[in-house]
């Protein structure tokens, strides 16, 4: 089994995206998602001996349902086009996670569109040594790795609280405090995406840091 079976089920189900045809093929389905939680256990394992403070995650609670929650999107697909999984995930802290899908492949962390009370506390630690979290984000390996926090939905003003001429108006005015690193489907298919991972998680790390002590204050 290999990475590339693993985008081949994916092609194949983005052609039939239908339950009757993940009914006929549920058996490749599993043998496919059992492969990728063996690889998401070895990741597990590897990045408990790059960081003291890892939370294990074994691959089984690390990966995403590939259903798509109906409920709240009727309009989507039944299936997802990717599969989704975050390690390292201890209750009420920032993410890292993998996407491999067909038309975007991404590692990715910290929060993304967080809840209000989150992004207050985020705001506030900003407010109070934004100094400290614009060096993590300036660095030479930082932005070269991941360009800079993904601008998503940005508010044009001031967040309420915080004036016009804040010293970090710019980083105060972001609703996502999250970053993202793109890989292509032959990239991932290497034999050194491990060493690729590890060393985004790393690069990662001191900013995921600083977001899960500023949710903690």
């Amino acid at each position: 089994m290999s990475f590339y079976k693993l985008y081949d089920f994916l092609r194949d189900l983005d052609k039939n995206n239908s339950k009757e045809w993940m009914d006929e093929n549920r058996k490749r389905y599993h043998e496919v998602r059992d492969w990728y939680i063996s690889w998401l256990n070895e990741m597990d394992a590897k990045l408990a001996q790059v960081d003291k403070d890892y939370y294990a995650t074994p691959g089984k609670k690390a990966i995403n349902r590939i259903n798509n929650n109906l409920m709240f999107h009727p309009e989507k697909p039944t299936y997802k086009d990717h599969f989704g999984a975050g390690l390292d995930k201890a209750p009420d802290t920032g993410d890292f996670y993998i996407h491999l899908g067909l038309n975007e492949s991404f590692i990715a962390g910290g929060f993304y569109r967080p809840s209000s009370k989150i992004l207050t506390s985020i705001r506030d630690a900003i407010d109070y040594n934004g100094e400290e979290f614009k060096k993590i984000i300036n660095k030479k390996s930082f932005k070269d790795m991941f360009g800079g926090l993904m601008e998503d939905d940005m508010l044009k003003t001031s967040p309420k609280g915080f004036s016009q001429d804040h010293q970090h108006i710019e980083l105060l005015r972001h609703k996502s405090f999250a970053v993202s690193h793109p890989v292509t489907q032959k990239e991932v298919q290497q034999e050194d995406f491990q060493e690729r991972v590890i060393s985004v998680y790393k690069e990662m790390l001191p900013f995921r840091r600083y977001l899960n002590k500023a949710i903690t204050v």
